[in-house]
C-alpha cells in the first residue's frame, strides 16, 4: 500500500469517527463507559467529551507518529524495504482503535447485548496475525519489531528472531480469535498469556543467537 493511500484511508477513518461522534452527541450520556473488567462489566467512565474524541485523537497521534518514524530512523532504508506492509499496519491500527471507539459509542447509546471482549478479540486476533506477518518481513531498525540489544547488533540475529517471533505472534492472534468465542476471563488469558510468553521467549532467543554468533 502506498503512503498516499495510507494517509487518505487513515485520515478518512478518523474524520468519519469524529463526525459520527458529533452527530450522536445529543444522544450520548454525560458519562460514557471507558473500561470493562475481566468479566465484561463496566468499571470505568469518562466524560462525554473524551468519550467522543479520545480514540480519534489517539488514532490521529499514532498516525502522525508512524508517518514520521520511517524518516528519522537511522536504518530508514531498511524500513523502506517493507514500507508497503508497514503502511497497511498503520491502517489496521487506526481501524482497530476506531472500531473500539464504535463499540464504546454503541454501548453508551444503550446497545449492550454483547460482550465487549467477544466483540473486540476477533479484530485484535487478526491484528496480531498481521503484525506477525509484518515482523517476518521487517528488517533491522530502531522502531518496529523486536528491538533487543542483540537483534539491533546483528542482521542475522534480527532476521532469525523475527522469523520465530512472527510465527509466535501469529499463533497468539489465532488464540485471541479463539478467545472471542469465550469472552470474559478465559479470553483475557488467551490474549495475555501467549503475548507474555512470546515476548519473554524472543528476548531470550535473541540473546542465545547473538551469543552463539559472537562465539563463532
Amino acid at each position: 500500500m502506498s503512503t498516499k493511500t495510507t494517509s487518505i484511508l487513515a485520515l478518512a477513518l478518523i474524520a468519519i469517527a469524529i463526525i459520527a461522534g458529533l452527530l450522536l452527541w445529543n444522544q450520548l450520556p454525560e458519562q460514557m463507559a471507558s473500561h470493562w473488567n475481566a468479566n465484561d462489566e463496566v468499571d470505568g467512565y469518562m466524560s462525554k467529551f473524551w468519550g467522543v474524541f479520545l480514540m480519534p485523537l489517539t488514532a490521529l497521534f499514532l498516525f502522525g507518529l508512524f508517518m514520521v518514524i520511517p524518516n528519522i530512523d537511522p536504518h530508514k532504508v531498511n524500513i523502506e524495504s517493507f514500507r508497503g506492509t508497514f503502511n497497511l499496519f498503520i491502517v489496521f491500527i487506526v481501524a482497530f482503535l476506531l472500531y473500539i471507539h464504535g463499540l464504546t459509542l454503541a454501548w453508551s447509546l444503550g446497545y449492550q447485548n454483547f460482550k465487549i471482549s467477544s466483540a473486540m478479540l476477533p479484530f485484535l486476533g487478526v491484528l496480531f496475525i498481521f503484525i506477525g506477518a509484518m515482523m517476518k518481513k521487517a528488517k533491522r531498525n530502531f522502531f518496529i519489531g523486536i528491538r533487543t540489544p542483540w537483534t539491533l547488533s546483528s542482521d542475522s540475529v534480527w532476521d532469525k528472531t523475527h522469523q520465530l517471533g512472527g510465527n509466535l505472534f501469529m499463533l497468539s492472534g489465532a488464540l485471541a480469535l479463539a478467545g472471542g468465542f469465550f469472552g470474559g476471563v478465559i479470553a483475557l488469558w488467551l490474549v495475555l498469556a501467549p503475548l507474555f510468553i512470546t515476548v519473554i521467549f524472543t528476548i531470550i532467543y535473541s540473546y542465545i543467537l547473538y551469543r552463539n554468533e559472537t562465539k563463532a
